[in-house]
């Protein structure tokens, strides 16, 4: 089968052996995958991966249970052990030996086949399309921070960043009832949300004042300076969400977090149901998201252009 590489160097799309089936995996047929900043971040050197990229996807299932046969799914990218106390207490996506799809250890899903553990795959209801569904995985992340912070109906909150993540946090905010100021680098970007009903601001004209401060700051910045930023821009005793993941290591100074008892959240992946719903409803835009799209056999041009300044979601049409 067709799949995009990563050899430690360089990513290319080849020829592999199709995944073998294992107990209590399937293979998906892969419909769609999405390149994902991590992605981007992976190819310059973060976890020190090398196998097949990619973990944002949509496919049906070709391999496995005849009751999931032909079954369009997605799937939550951490494959758990699920026999550790991580694991026992519900903390999966934890797990000390756990592999992640395209990140540690497991090969992802910009190829033609996957294999996925049975219990990660979540059905796609018929009334969202490949398009709409290869966003459940980034859009699940974003629906984390409401598992991990209650927001409550006109909190202040301000989200960092215009790239995909950030318009997605955005919007799961906005839904959640809190008043969110988006800020970004790129007017048609910001303009995707405010057509949501949700206020933007450039990141050049602004500065974070002290009646600006907010309850929740979400830094989806994808840059090393964002962290420092978010930290000007959260009031006393509020809430920090990092969402950014860097292979560059930055160095800062964390007195302001102490002085201010600024709560810091650390957000990774989410669940999946809510996302699901989402899609279904039409309560989160994800159709103006979507910049490109490339066949599998250019996956890696699809790299290259995900890194191009201004570009949002690149799609990889692999079967």
């Amino acid at each position: 089968m067709r799949a995009l590489h990563f050899d430690g160097e360089r990513a290319r799309v080849v020829e592999r052996a199709e995944p073998r089936e294992r107990s209590g995996h399937v293979l998906v047929r892969v419909h769609l995958a999405g390149v994902c900043n991590t992605d981007l971040e992976i190819a310059r050197g973060y976890m020190g991966f090398s196998g097949v990229l990619g973990h944002e996807f949509v496919g049906h299932v070709e391999v496995g249970p005849n009751a999931l046969l032909g079954k369009r799914v997605v799937g939550e990218i951490n494959f758990a052990c699920g026999e550790c106390a991580a694991c026992d207490s519900g903390l999966g996506r934890h797990c000390p030996t756990r592999r992640v799809m395209g990140i540690l250890d497991a090969d992802g899903a910009f190829a033609e086949l996957v294999s996925v553990p049975v219990q990660n795959l979540h059905l796609v209801p018929d009334s969202v399309p490949d398009a709409a569904a290869v966003f459940c995985e980034p859009l699940a992340a974003a629906f984390e921070i409401l598992e991990q912070r209650a927001v409550r109906a006109g909190e202040r909150a301000i989200v960092l960043g215009d790239g995909k993540l950030g318009l997605l946090v955005a919007q799961v905010l906005h839904t959640a009832g809190a008043h969110v100021l988006a800020i970004g680098r790129h007017a048609d970007k910001l303009a995707i949300l405010r057509a949501r009903g949700i206020d933007t601001r450039a990141a050049q004209d602004w500065a974070p004042a002290k009646a600006e401060k907010a309850d929740v700051v979400v830094e989806a910045t994808g840059s090393r300076e964002g962290l420092a930023l978010a930290m000007s821009a959260v009031r006393p005793r509020g809430t920090l969400v990092l969402k950014s993941t860097l292979a560059e290591a930055s160095a800062l100074n964390l007195a302001p977090l102490v002085i201010d008892e600024i709560k810091l959240i650390g957000s990774r992946c989410g669940p999946f149901e809510p996302a699901l719903a989402a899609l279904a409803s039409g309560a989160v835009d994800v159709g103006s998201l979507v910049s490109q799209r490339f066949a599998l056999a250019k996956a890696d041009e699809a790299l290259r252009r995900a890194e191009a300044p201004g570009v949002l979601k690149v799609l990889v049409e692999c079967g």
